[in-house]
């Protein structure tokens, strides 16, 4: 599992370029699954089990990661750009930057800090503040290899770090995504439909299609989320902390769990013997907000693998945390067919 998340992690897909994934996903699961792609871009796959349930299950990550797309070229040739999804500002400046369409190299630039005035150093960049720089001499040569609305994302794979961590981007939520395929490729006590979405980064879209379309009773959100688990951060604030297992929500801000479901989780963990902690906040949110409202409403869970650094070049998970998500989410699928 952690050479399929390494692959999953080397591909370029930000929200609205999922298409890399979506094949290498598609290629990985050709024979072990009904696959199909519908409108949005979405995998649905339907996974056959040794029983058929009485209740339908939903199994979700998302593919996109978050990203670059630019939007003007100045006439120096330097490209102008939002992001595809949340990303601090502080952390883009100096940081190398990778053109989905190509592969072309860019670095985020930002003005020298000895030319910044005392006002300037003691404020926050902002996007406006940026721009990406890809050596062009002029607007016209950066116009002949970048055209407006195209994307990028941080430049990086994954790799080892220290003992027992990875290190890379798009952890979030390629983690999902290989934990998703494992099952998938995997003998299941019951009938399972599988979700890859798109766009989840800019809203939950493609999981707003894809429940409506699957129609579940229930459904499991495969996640990344934030662990503040670092210096000068104080017990209360960690939200969740890396080598304590998975992590399940009882509230974000666009879901309010099903108690008993978060309760189950708890409890199985328990029972299974397989790390589990509470995400102490209530922040953020994931598929989990379109999917629980979807046609007459939806059970849904939410497990995530704690990760540092998120929306960054340079995610931080542990490894056994990846397991421990894989074995509680394979337990929950089990039990909350059987409820």
């Amino acid at each position: 599992m952690i050479d399929l998340l390494k692959r999953l992690c080397e591909l370029d897909a930000p929200s609205g370029s999922e298409n890399r994934v979506r094949e290498f996903i598609l290629k990985e699961i050709e024979g072990y699954a009904e696959c199909r792609v519908d409108s949005m871009g979405n995998i649905i796959a339907f996974k056959k089990g040794a029983k058929t349930p009485a209740k339908k299950i939903m199994i979700d990550a998302h593919m996109d990661e978050v990203g670059f797309i630019i939007t003007s070229v100045d006439d120096d040739g330097f490209l102008r750009f939002v992001t595809l999804g949340g990303i601090n500002p502080q952390v883009i400046a100096g940081r190398r930057v990778r053109f989905v369409k190509d592969g072309t190299i860019g670095v985020v630039g930002v003005k020298p800090v000895h030319l910044c005035t005392a006002e300037e150093k003691s404020k926050s960049l902002k996007l406006a503040d940026l721009y990406i720089d890809i050596g062009a001499e002029d607007k016209e040569q950066a116009l002949s290899v970048v055209d407006l609305g195209d994307t990028a994302v941080f430049e990086g794979g994954l790799e080892k770090f220290g003992d027992d961590k990875l290190i890379g981007k798009a952890i979030d939520d390629r983690a999902g995504c290989a934990i998703l395929i494992d099952m998938i490729k995997s003998d299941l006590p019951y009938d399972m439909y599988f979700t890859f979405t798109v766009q989840e980064e800019l809203g939950l879209r493609g999981a707003k299609t894809a429940a409506f379309s699957v129609a579940p009773d229930c459904a499991i959100v495969v996640e990344a989320t934030t662990a503040a688990d670092i210096s000068g951060v104080s017990d209360l604030e960690k939200v969740c902390v890396l080598g304590n297992g998975a992590c399940v929500s009882f509230m974000d801000r666009s879901t309010v769990y099903n108690k008993d479901i978060f309760n189950l989780s708890l409890a199985t963990g328990k029972e299974k013997g397989i790390k589990t902690q509470v995400k102490a906040a209530v922040a953020g949110g994931n598929n989990s907000g379109e999917i629980h409202l979807s046609r007459a409403g939806v059970q849904t869970l939410s497990v995530s693998v704690p990760c540092r650094y998120l929306h960054s070049a340079s995610c931080v998970i542990n490894e056994q945390d990846f397991f421990s998500v894989s074995q509680l989410v394979r337990a929950m699928a089990e039990k909350m067919l059987e409820l």
